[in-house]
């Protein structure tokens, strides 16, 4: 399956997964849409960094890599074959976005999605063969169909106040400031290639990995085990790090730290040097914006599900007159 995405690359980013080195496909057609193409370069943008994050946590790859894989790819791109329907079926309607909200949801977007780091994103662009102009555009397009599908529907219900506050509660902590983050945990390294061991190679040390892992599992003390085996400045502290910057960290890492139950082991992760073995032991949030902040975004998303079966019906009826042709992968 990867042998064939040679034009997807994993990204470059701190502490986190090697760069790939295959040759990057000149930029293929992944779909068509009434004639209007859906290019590769597009899907892997929106794709990396899953793609990133579903790579470090299966460093065998395997059954479950490829699944993950193959979900978020699928999704992906008939997200973009839905927008450029809804695109076509509104296009006389001359709907216009005001620059500087495509410029908000750009940095929400790093923010989120890169840890604030503009110098990752603008590396992730420049890997995918995208201007910053032409991943501004694909924002602006994404908040037209936004807009469209309000106006398509907005005959809704009113949101309740009880509704909105129901909605407030359930998704204010991905509202938050991630930069802000702050974590603790404890990790146990393991280098790919060991200089104390001559015969390591990144397969036995892997095995080696997993065998900690699972002795961690079993209950064996985290804290123990890094500072038998780990091979970093932190080993001698029973692989504690205290109170660390989400921002220090890489996006893959950090989405996977930060989702994963503290206490609990997670891994071993692949990074670009080896392996690793982490223990949450704990987390600081950022801040939490306050509901008469992001009400027009909550009432957007209440209203939303209250149409979501009347727009599946909706856009479903517009795939079938669309005519749509998809690439071999």
């Amino acid at each position: 399956m990867i042998r064939n995405l040679a034009y997807l690359l994993a990204p470059l980013f701190i502490g986190s997964l090697p760069a790939y080195s295959q040759a990057v496909e000149v930029n293929g057609i992944a779909a068509k849409v009434n004639g209007s193409a859906i290019t590769k370069n597009e899907v892997a943008f929106m794709l990396s960094p899953i793609y990133a994050q579903i790579v470090t946590q299966f460093p065998r790859r395997g059954p479950e890599f490829e699944k993950q894989f193959n979900e978020a790819r699928e999704k992906i791109l008939q997200e973009l074959i839905d927008r450029r329907i809804i695109l076509d079926e509104f296009k006389q309607i001359g709907a216009n976005i005001r620059p500087h909200l495509i410029d908000e949801e750009v940095k929400r977007q790093m923010r989120d999605l890169y840890n604030g780091n503009e110098t990752l994103f603008r590396e992730e662009l420049k890997k995918s063969r995208m201007t910053m102009d032409g991943y501004r555009e694909m924002t602006r397009e994404k908040m037209v169909v936004q807009a469209m599908r309000a106006q398509q529907f907005s005959d809704a219900p009113p949101p309740l106040p009880n509704e909105i506050q129901n909605e407030y509660d359930e998704v204010k902590s991905t509202l938050r400031d991630v930069t802000k983050d702050m974590i603790s945990f404890r990790k146990i390294f393991i280098p790919s290639n060991d200089p104390e061991n001559p015969v390591a190679t990144p397969e036995t040390q892997l095995a080696l990995a997993e065998d900690i892992a699972k002795q961690a599992k079993e209950g064996k003390s985290i804290e123990e085990l890094a500072k038998t085996y780990s091979k970093d400045a932190f080993a001698q502290l029973g692989g504690l790090q205290e109170n660390l910057p989400r921002t220090d960290l890489s996006p893959e890492f950090s989405a996977i730290l930060f989702d994963a139950p503290e206490n609990q082991v997670v891994g071993p992760l692949l990074d670009p040097r080896g392996f690793t073995i982490v223990w949450v032991t704990g987390k600081a949030l950022g801040p939490v914006p306050a509901l008469s902040t992001v009400r027009p975004m909550i009432e957007e998303r209440v209203r939303r599900k209250k149409t979501s079966e009347q727009y599946d019906r909706w856009i479903e009826s517009r795939r079938k007159r669309a005519m749509i042709t998809r690439s071999s992968k």
